[in-house]
């Protein structure tokens, strides 16, 4: 039987969409290091609609099946990349990784989502997957603390991209979570130079509390130990700028009753010097 032009064009394209799917398959398998024949045979079987794979996904999610709802999701970004089924089912694998405390892979997902939709709306809640991801991942604080930073960083640009996000709030209260936790950090190595008289060493960690993280809890106890370090160093107009700056802005700490008492003993007291990088890093005390 004749098929008209428009038939026979139709019938071409259809033809040409399907050797660019399957080409597609092959070339994502190969790339994820699993383009197995059986597999691609496979994905390119399947030819069940992008739209009906997404609804039986988003029942099993409903159902509470986490795990087969995510299978599925990812068996429709497989068979059907670049689609809009495939973005729906991106964010969903992110979360869903999520829920199952499947961090890495999470992360995973929603970095793709939001390499691949800067746009799109849904790039605040994968940034905020992101956060939180690495924020459940934050080991004590005497471990390495490369989590925190990531969680940090993703929460900030979160804040920075999504003012008027619905994740903002929550996003503001992880920064001040991972900020006192890498301030605690920097405290705890801090410390550990102090008490071997690594002076110049533990400056520097409680330079980084008070310049970094002045919103802190640590900021106080800081301000002592750079009190106390610069005091054993013998610059003692650092010990007192640093008293001066503790007192000024905590009168009522104990940290700062500590330094007041330190500087005594020496015959000084706290004193702001108008050289002094404290000075500078806490400009609104008008102490000079």
């Amino acid at each position: 039987m004749l098929r008209s032009d428009a038939a026979r064009n139709a019938l071409g394209t259809n033809r040409l969409g399907k050797v660019i799917r399957y080409a597609s398959l092959a070339v994502a398998l190969v790339v994820a290091g699993c383009a197995a024949k059986d597999d691609i045979d496979q994905l390119a079987l399947n030819d069940t609609p992008a739209e009906v794979m997404f609804n039986q996904a988003l029942a099993l999610r409903a159902s509470g099946d986490v795990k087969s709802a995510e299978k599925k999701f990812a068996e429709l970004d497989r068979v059907y990349p670049y689609s809009e089924f495939a973005r729906k089912s991106l964010i969903n694998i992110a979360y869903l990784n999520f829920k199952m405390g499947k961090y890495p892979e999470a992360i995973s997902a929603a970095n793709r989502f939001t390499s691949l939709y800067p746009g799109n709306k849904d790039s605040a809640y994968a940034l905020f997957i992101i956060g939180e991801s690495y924020f459940r991942q934050i080991p004590d604080v005497g471990r390495d603390q490369s989590a925190t930073a990531k969680a940090l960083q993703a929460m900030r640009e979160l804040i920075q991209r999504y003012p008027d996000s619905e994740y903002t709030k929550q996003a503001r209260q992880r920064i001040r979570a991972t900020e006192d936790q890498l301030a605690g950090k920097e405290m705890e190595v801090g410390r550990y130079y102090l008490a071997r008289k690594n002076y110049l060493a533990s400056i520097n960690r409680f330079k980084t509390v008070v310049t970094n993280y002045q919103t802190t809890r640590h900021v106080e106890e800081a301000l002592y130990r750079l009190t106390e370090s610069y005091y054993a160093l013998g610059v003692v107009n650092e010990a007192q700028t640093a008293a001066a700056v503790l007192g000024h802005n905590f009168p009522q700490s104990e940290w700062y009753n500590d330094s007041y008492s330190l500087l005594k003993k020496g015959g000084l007291e706290p004193k702001a010097g108008s050289g002094s990088w404290l000075t500078n890093v806490f400009s609104d005390m008008k102490l000079l």
